[in-house]
C-alpha cells in the first residue's frame, strides 16, 4: 500500500519524498528512475505509482546525482595494519591473479545494472570510520566485501548498520553478512583423489593460512581424502597463498621429506613457486613429483609446465555476488544467506 506523506508545497518532490510514499528504499526509487531491469515489477509499480501521486519529474542532473550516489558500490579490501617492515596485505591481495578474476567477473554484472564500482582500501580504524561516514550520507548504496581479516569488525559494524552487505567468501565469524563462496573441502578432495589415482604414495601439501577459512578448509579436506585412501600421514608446510611463500614452503618439503612424490598447493601462486623450486633440485614434473594447485587462476597457465589445478566458477560466482547485493539493496529487511559453488578439477601437465 502506497502510505501518505506530508511535505511543504513550495518544494519540489525528491526521491526520499517517493521511497518514503511508497515504503521502499531510496537505491530502489533510483533503480526504477534509471531504468533499471531488474527490479522486481511489483515493487516497479509501487514506485511508479508514488511518482505519479506526488508529482516527481526527474531530471537530468538529478539522475546524474542518484546515478553517482545511491548506485555506487564499493569494493572493500579490509585488512589490519601491518607490522613495520611487513608486506601490505592489500598489496598480495592487488596483485594476485585470483583477485583480477573477481573483478572482471564482477563489472560487467554492475555495469549491466547501472551501478558503479568505487574501490576502498579499508587498513585502519580511521578508514573505517570514514567508510561508515559515507555511508551515513548515501553515497553508497551498497559494500561488496573483496577481501577482509578474520578478526576484521567491519561486517559487523556493516550488519549493525544495516548496510546492504555480501562478502566475497565466508567470513571468519559467519551470520551477519551474505556471502558467495566454494566448497574448499570438495575441491581438496578432488587433487587428492587425483594424485593417488596416478600412483602417487608420498604426499605432501603447501597449505594456505590456517587463519583463513579457505586454507583451513582445504587442508582439512585435502587430509580426509588422503587419509581415506590410505595416507594418513600428510607433511604440511603452511604458506600465505604468494609465489614467494610456496618456493620456501617446497624448499622446507624437499629438505625434510626427500622421498615427496606429489603436491597439492592451496593456491596456484604457491604452486608455480613449488614448480620453481623443483625444476631448480632437478625433479621432474610430473614425472618425478606431480603438482596440483587451486584456483585455475592465470598463473596456472603461466607455469611450466601447465598446472594442473581445482576450478572456481570465479566469474558466475562474482555474478551472484553482485545479484545478491542489489537484491539486499532492493529489500534491506533481507536476511542474510549465502551460496556455495562446486569445484572441478582441470587436468593440465603437472600432474
Amino acid at each position: 500500500m502506497v502510505k501518505t506523506v506530508m511535505r511543504s508545497r513550495s518544494r519540489p518532490p525528491t526521491l526520499e519524498h517517493v521511497a518514503q510514499v511508497a515504503g521502499v528504499s531510496r537505491a530502489t526509487v533510483s533503480r526504477v528512475v534509471n531504468g533499471v531491469h531488474s527490479v522486481d515489477p511489483e515493487l516497479r509499480r509501487v514506485v511508479e505509482r508514488a511518482i505519479a501521486d506526488i508529482g516527481y519529474v526527474p531530471n537530468r542532473a538529478a539522475r546524474s546525482l542518484v546515478t553517482r550516489r545511491a548506485d555506487t558500490i564499493a569494493l572493500v579490501v579490509s585488512e589490519p595494519e601491518p607490522p613495520a617492515g611487513d608486506r601490505p596485505f592489500a598489496s598480495a591481495v592487488l596483485t594476485d591473479p585470483f583477485f583480477g578474476r573477481v573483478l572482471a567477473g564482477m563489472l560487467p554484472h554492475l555495469r549491466e545494472q547501472g551501478a558503479h564500482p568505487l574501490l576502498v582500501h579499508v587498513d585502519s580504524a580511521a578508514s573505517r570510520d570514514a567508510l561508515r561516514d559515507r555511508l551515513r550520507q548515501h553515497d553508497i548504496g551498497g559494500v561488496a566485501l573483496v577481501s577482509i581479516h578474520p578478526d576484521d569488525p567491519l561486517p559487523a559494524l556493516l550488519a549493525e548498520a544495516a548496510v546492504p552487505t555480501v562478502a566475497w567468501a565466508r567470513p571468519a565469524r559467519p551470520g551477519s553478512v551474505s556471502y558467495v563462496d566454494v566448497a574448499h573441502d570438495r575441491g581438496a578432495r578432488l587433487a587428492a583423489d587425483h594424485l593417488v589415482a596416478r600412483g602417487c604414495r608420498r604426499v605432501a601439501t603447501i597449505a594456505g593460512p590456517a587463519w583463513t577459512p579457505a586454507g583451513a578448509d582445504r587442508l582439512a579436506g585435502f587430509r580426509a581424502a588422503m587419509a581415506a585412501n590410505g595416507q594418513p600421514e600428510v607433511p604440511s608446510v603452511e604458506g600465505a597463498f604468494t609465489l614467494e611463500t610456496g618456493e620456501r614452503a617446497m624448499e622446507t618439503l624437499l629438505a625434510e621429506h626427500p622421498e615427496v612424490d606429489g603436491v597439492f598447493a592451496a593456491n596456484d601462486l604457491m604452486a608455480q613457486g613449488a614448480l620453481l623450486v623443483l625444476r631448480e633440485h632437478g625433479r621432474r614434473v610430473p614425472e618425478d613429483v606431480a603438482v596440483i594447485g587451486f584456483d585455475d587462476s592465470s598463473a596456472a597457465l603461466a607455469c611450466r609446465p601447465p598446472l594442473t589445478t581445482v576450478r572456481q566458477p570465479v566469474e558466475d560466482m562474482a555474478g551472484e555476488m553482485v545479484r545478491l547485493l542489489l537484491a539486499h539493496i532492493e529489500d534491506p529487511r533481507r536476511a542474510a544467506t549465502s551460496v556455495v559453488f562446486e569445484p572441478s578439477l582441470v587436468p593440465r601437465r603437472s600432474a
